[in-house]
């Protein structure tokens, strides 16, 4: 079984989140956006008030409110973050797009890893699959556990709304096609656990978002 826990940090109320195997204690830390050092410690004190073991470090993409708290993860418990190739340029201009929006950031580590579409692993029994969802951003990633009935959105899909496409390599084109061939198709009871606010599911967003009541799903 694993345990989602999510923290809502930085200005822009970013969601991070920590999947947990309940037995072994293993996590998987996904899109720290910690920015302050209150931030930083409220993470820290969780995990090791519940003795998590930090292994892996993932970003479902690369805009700077999902990895201000990167350095902080790398540093304090010894990996390197994932993210897909996509998502290289959008990770370098990170520090950059943080002093346009007023939260400077210190320039930030060259990913260990590049994760694919449909690339698997495991947490514990848990599997997951990654999928590619471009649009709003390069390489976004999804991280789906079909058995548990999850997935790990990022800034594609958000109760009754959608990720915006107005920031460099975003395409609203290329988003819709994204939630059109690989979101929407999966069952209507999977939870979203998404980027920035509630969660919600494949089914409520099916026929209740207004952004995608146009769409045929395939």
């Amino acid at each position: 079984m694993t345990l989602v826990k999510s923290f809502t940090f930085n200005p822009f109320s970013e969601n991070t989140y920590l999947l947990t195997d309940e037995v072994t204690r293993e996590t998987i830390v996904i899109d720290p956006g910690c920015y302050t050092t209150l931030e930083q410690k409220i993470l820290k004190k969780y995990i090791t008030d519940n003795a998590l073991i930090i292994t892996r470090l993932l970003n479902t993409h690369c805009h700077l409110d999902h990895v201000f708290g990167n350095r902080f993860i790398e540093e304090n418990y010894n990996v390197s973050v994932e993210i897909h190739a996509a998502e290289v340029p959008v990770l370098a201009r990170a520090h950059v797009s943080g002093e346009m929006f007023g939260t400077p950031m210190l320039q930030q580590a060259t990913p260990s890893v590049f994760l694919k579409d449909n690339d698997e692993f495991t947490l514990g029994d848990a599997h997951f699959t990654c999928i590619l969802a471009p649009g709003h951003s390069p390489g976004s990633l999804c991280f789906y556990n079909e058995k548990e009935g999850f997935i790990i959105s990022g800034d594609v899909l958000f109760f009754r709304s959608i990720g915006r496409t107005d920031l460099p390599g975003g395409s609203q084109m290329r988003l819709l096609e994204s939630l059109k061939t690989r979101i929407l198709t999966l069952p209507d009871a999977v939870k979203v656990y998404s980027g920035h606010g509630q969660v919600t599911t494949i089914g409520y967003e099916r026929y209740n978002n207004p952004f995608l009541s146009h769409l045929q799903i395939a």
